[in-house]
């Protein structure tokens, strides 16, 4: 495992033992921060696109023409 990759797991093992409360308060400092918010959207956006209604879009297509 690359270091990027147990630094991850760490900080998402930590996450998934907050409480309601304390979950609540990380997501409130996570949207409260433009460029976090928008990246969580875009993240949404792709996985709605990649329903099977829809054909699949890589993020680095969506990525460059939201760019254009």
């Amino acid at each position: 495992m690359r270091a990027n990759q147990a630094t991850a797991e760490v900080f998402f093992t930590a996450f998934k033992a907050l409480g309601d409360r304390e979950r609540e308060a990380f997501f409130e400092k996570v949207i409260s921060i433009r460029r976090l918010r928008e990246d969580l959207f875009d993240i949404l956006m792709i996985e709605e696109a990649k329903k099977p209604k829809g054909k699949p879009v890589s993020a680095r297509d969506y990525f460059a023409k939201r760019c254009k």
